[in-house]
């Protein structure tokens, strides 16, 4: 059914129909709840150029990767991320235009998107403590939501974040209530703004319980597998070695497993591990029981919530700039006990 043959079926005219389908406000809410319904039975999906042309709208969304981030691509929590905004975009008949792009680029690719008007708004990944594509953003005008946070940045901007530092500092009174004294960071890279924030939550619950702040036990790097198993061997090694890990992926996680098993240990029983582990739909932790005790946050929920909050942020450009910031929960899993020294 085309656009023309849905509006005879209803008696109203064409223009009526597309209104009530692309949210004008003239069209009355009675007029607006038939129109989708009879949509909806029909199975009809309006135009999407046709659409672009009646709302004056692009009905897409930009997200633009570096090429110094260009693992992002692969790596199953970006995925997850995307699948979970895409089906907020379908539902809103939008599209999305990923552009992967030089980082000295990013700038000409941002300005680019504005004035062709390929895009009605732009997703930022992986912001950094200053970010200064935030500042580009508004100069640009653009409407932009983050996927996360930038601390160093003053003023309001739209976003949507785990409260990494709530999590971290959780897990780590976890490991210390098991009687854990030795426990080792495994962070990704500190210039990112939920390394930064999960590394002040492990400081803070160190702190608080009277314990010290070891560097030697602090790590930051990309978040591998090679990365986690390499901080093992490393610390373990020493005189006064670790006995509790928490890891701030599960994709590093995997390697710090690796190198207990490989060491002849037991994971849970003579060191503990805790990881975020973002919940991904193709890496799970465990099925009945959790390999992993981990602080649990869904990014494919997180792209769900961050594309509606910035398809709303295009719909309602007057409207103050939404922010919503996530809990992770804490999971007990088969990777954590108590201390070797109260066993």
């Amino acid at each position: 059914m085309n656009l023309k043959e849905l509006a005879a079926y209803l008696n109203l005219s064409q223009t009526t129909v597309s209104r009530a389908l692309n949210g004008f406000p003239e069209v009355s809410e009675a007029t607006r709840k038939r129109v989708a319904a009879a949509a909806e039975q029909h199975n009809y999906r309006p135009n999407t150029r046709a659409k672009a042309l009646a709302t004056g709208r692009a009905m897409a969304i930009g997200h633009v990767i570096p090429l110094s981030s260009q693992h992002e691509m692969v790596n199953p929590i970006f995925g997850d991320f995307i699948a979970g905004a895409g089906e907020s975009y379908a539902a809103a008949g939008y599209d999305m235009v990923l552009s992967l792009v030089e980082d000295s680029k990013q700038e000409k690719a941002y300005r680019e998107m504005a004035s062709k008007r390929n895009v009605d708004g732009i997703v930022l990944h992986a912001p950094r403590m200053s970010d200064p594509r935030i500042g580009l953003l508004r100069e640009i005008g653009l409407p932009f939501a983050v996927h996360g946070r930038a601390s160093d940045v003053v003023g309001d901007y739209c976003w949507l974040d785990v409260n990494n530092k709530s999590a971290f500092e959780r897990a780590t009174r976890f490991l210390i209530d098991l009687g854990h004294r030795r426990i080792c960071l495994v962070n990704g890279l500190e210039s990112m703004d939920f390394a930064w924030r999960r590394r002040a939550g492990y400081a803070y619950a160190l702190q608080a319980a009277g314990l010290p702040l070891d560097p030697a036990l602090m790590f930051a790097e990309e978040m591998t597998e090679s990365y986690g198993y390499r901080t093992v061997v490393a610390t373990q090694a020493m005189e006064d070695p670790p006995t509790a890990y928490l890891v701030s992926s599960i994709i590093p996680a995997m390697g710090v497993r690796r190198a207990i098993e490989d060491s002849g240990r037991q994971i849970g029983r003579e060191i503990s591990v805790i990881t975020h582990d973002d919940d991904l739909s193709y890496l799970r932790n465990g099925d009945e029981v959790p390999q992993f005790t981990a602080t649990v946050s869904s990014v494919q929920e997180a792209g769900r919530q961050l594309a509606n909050l910035l398809l709303d942020q295009i719909r309602n450009p007057g409207k103050p700039l939404p922010t919503r910031l996530l809990e992770a929960q804490l999971t007990v899993g088969r990777s954590t006990g108590p201390a070797p020294s109260l066993r």
